[in-house]
């Protein structure tokens, strides 16, 4: 095991300032992951997360090293999004938002691509900005849905907006001097869609059997199958301590996760009861005191809630808990006091004190996850039967 202590050099106008997180890891389990991309100003997490959880089942099989194409898996759910959004009249949740169905489930139907051969940057820009092209679809999809009769070739004039800011899709492309087709590209790297499953906990459908997680950007209405959250986290371990990875979707609008690369539960109560600062505390609003904790994340090591099913659900039920991120579980890390962090590989470029790689905590894992995806043989067997997969 390695130990890994981060420090980072934030320069402010002439000074220099050394700023060094209180966390000190140590890798327990490690997986390999590709390199950090970066969504830029999209909302395609889903896209990034489990494209890059494809990209490590690549180096998992031996494949070796790949950059598969993001923004192909995005232009084809586009238009099955608007395909599906007219058939129900607009009574669909039409925005940029995906889910890890939207990746997986389109394999056999789409294959995948190289991200040389479909970078989807049609608009002058070397990065990712949906800004316009959002609007644009959002705005056509009302016309032609607001207009109460759709003409025949209503769908071309989507594509064409597809085709203007992301490129036309190729038939074929040239890779590595061979010539593929989205489809025998991902025949020759192996990935099939039936050897992914999607795995959740909440208490509002039975454990053990498939449900529809009633979440906006599922609109694909994919089933995930449900465990007790003590169970999906035996699985997380055991499928990362196997040598596989996950994709793993999460609410990140939680003051616990910051932007410095640390996602915890803070345990406001503990917080307010110790330390000589207990008066100062004591004397501030709920604003000025979620902000302190915000602030005190990553530079203090916080104690955290014990987290049950029960608040899983009831935060699910108020909306405290959203469908807000996508991002990769590759790897499990202890720190200094021996509390474990799952290693997680985000899709904001090489942000924050670990350069776009964040550590969460088993309770905000425990608390936060919505879903996670991965391969159905990095299920425990005694689970897997319960499953009856």
């Amino acid at each position: 095991m390695r130990k890994l202590l981060f420090t980072f050099i934030l320069l402010l106008g002439t000074g220099v300032i050394l700023a060094q997180s209180a966390y000190h890891f140590q890798v327990i389990k490690e997986n390999p992951v590709t390199s950090v991309k970066n969504q830029s100003s999209t909302g395609t997490c889903w896209s990034f997360s489990g494209v890059g959880f494809l990209e490590s089942e690549l180096l998992r099989m031996g494949k070796g090293t790949f950059d598969l194409s993001e923004m192909y898996i995005v232009r084809r759910n586009y238009e099955d999004k608007a395909r599906k959004h007219a058939r129900l009249h607009g009574n669909l949740n039409f925005s940029p938002g995906g889910s890890f169905a939207d990746v997986v489930e389109t394999l056999s139907e789409y294959g995948v691509m190289p991200e040389e051969a479909y970078r989807g940057l049609n608009y002058g820009s070397e990065t990712h900005n949906h800004g316009e092209l959002d609007k644009i679809l959002k705005g056509y999809m009302d016309g032609i849905i607001g207009a109460k009769s759709l003409s025949p070739v209503w769908y071309n004039g989507f594509s064409a907006i597809l085709d203007t800011y992301l490129g036309k899709v190729p038939q074929s492309f040239t890779y590595q001097g061979k010539e593929y087709t989205p489809h025998s590209f991902a025949d020759e790297l192996g990935l099939n869609q039936k050897d992914y499953i999607s795995l959740t906990s909440f208490t509002h459908h039975p454990f053990y059997q498939p449900f529809v997680i009633e979440v906006p950007d599922n609109w694909r209405w994919a089933l995930s199958y449900n465990l007790p959250v003590d169970e999906l986290l035996a699985v997380m371990e055991h499928a990362i301590m196997n040598g596989y990875t996950i994709a793993w979707a999460s609410d990140v609008s939680e003051v616990g996760f910051s932007r410095e690369g640390i996602a915890i539960v803070p345990d406001e109560q503990a917080t307010e009861n110790a330390g000589s600062d207990q008066a100062k505390w004591l004397g501030l609003g709920s604003r000025e005191r979620t902000a302190d904790i915000k602030a005190r994340i990553g530079k203090e090591l916080l104690a955290e809630k014990e987290i049950t099913q029960e608040m899983r659900q009831e935060s699910f039920d108020n909306y405290a808990t959203t469908d807000d991120h996508g991002m990769q579980i590759y790897g499990i890390a202890e720190d200094q006091n021996g509390h474990r962090f799952f290693m997680v590989k985000n899709s904001w470029g090489e942000t924050g004190s670990y350069k776009g790689y964040w550590y969460a905590s088993y309770p905000f894992v425990r608390y936060k996850t919505l879903s996670i995806m991965l391969h159905r043989d990095a299920i425990p067997a005694a689970i897997a039967r319960k499953l009856a997969l």
